[in-house]
């Protein structure tokens, strides 16, 4: 999965795409370079970063949407959002898969939060998990969405539960609005809501939520962890980013997110051989 960010501040390459022109140019070369999916983002999500409405949202991504669709017919387009609104209209002008960093639970309060766990811990009937306009619009639009693990806080008390938890509720809400489960996928939500050893944490067991029955999608391109195990900038870490996705892919991840497509698709291929093992094709 290639990222187009088309946004001013995103962390490490906010401003690179001013129009819709340049982020053809920008997708076509990720495309060339072995891209499967091509993630557009007009929010930025980064820690600090100021909140965009739902409709400067669309504004940023439509146009180039429909640029992109014009161009690259038959390539899978994924929209980076949270925001209901922008999903279901991204997806009705060619988008194909929803990227939702907030699990479908974006909105919720504390309080629906504890009660949605509740309610999961207990076995309760899904009617009574509260109601979440993105799952909604998912099921309605029946695509597929990327379900992201994130929460308000840091505040873990046994983290792997908690984690999982987590993710959990984002998988029953989305199931209990509609949403088939083959639709769905996760992430670990690897820079969000977690300090930097959750982070390592999180990659270093990545096979539990693989467990979990979903394909997982990966997304630690040039972050910010990587930049402080390594003490590199934010455009020197390349090989820090290949060494996670190696490890990802190891423990079972579908896809990785990725800024820089060309050189990651050799730590991914080179991953992807071992796996094979004696079963690998040149």
């Amino acid at each position: 999965m290639g990222v187009l960010n088309l946004t001013p501040d995103s962390f490490s390459d906010g401003g690179q795409l001013p129009s819709a022109q340049a982020v053809v140019d920008r997708a076509g070369g990720m495309l060339a370079a072995g891209a499967d999916v091509l993630d557009m983002g007009g929010e930025s999500t980064r820690p600090g970063a100021a909140p965009v409405s739902a409709a400067e949202e669309c504004d940023r991504v439509l146009p180039a949407l429909a640029a992109l669709r014009r161009t690259f017919p038959d390539a899978a387009i994924s929209i980076d959002t949270y925001k209901a609104t922008v999903a279901d209209a991204a997806v009705r002008a060619g988008a194909d898969i929803v990227n939702d960093i907030w699990g479908c639970l974006h909105g919720f309060t504390a309080e629906e939060r504890r009660r949605g766990i509740e309610a999961l811990q207990s076995g309760v009937p899904a009617p009574s998990l509260p109601r979440s306009p993105m799952a909604a619009a998912v099921a309605a639009l029946r695509c597929p969405v990327i379900l992201m693990h994130n929460r308000p806080d840091r505040n873990y008390g046994d983290f792997w539960a908690d984690l999982l938890l987590d993710l959990r509720l984002s998988l029953a809400v989305a199931q209990a609005a509609g949403v088939p489960a083959h639709q769905l996928w996760l992430d670990p939500g690897f820079g969000f809501a977690k300090e930097p050893e959750h982070n390592l944490e999180v990659l270093k067991h990545l096979d539990r939520i693989v467990a979990l029955g979903h394909p997982v999608l990966l997304g630690t391109s040039r972050k910010s962890t990587i930049g402080l195990v390594l003490g590199a900038r934010v455009d020197d870490r390349l090989d820090g980013t290949g060494a996670t996705l190696v490890w990802g892919i190891r423990q079972g991840c579908q896809m990785v997110r990725v800024h820089d497509v060309a050189p990651m698709l050799r730590f991914v291929r080179m991953a992807d051989a071992i796996r094979a093992g004696l079963t690998w094709k040149p």
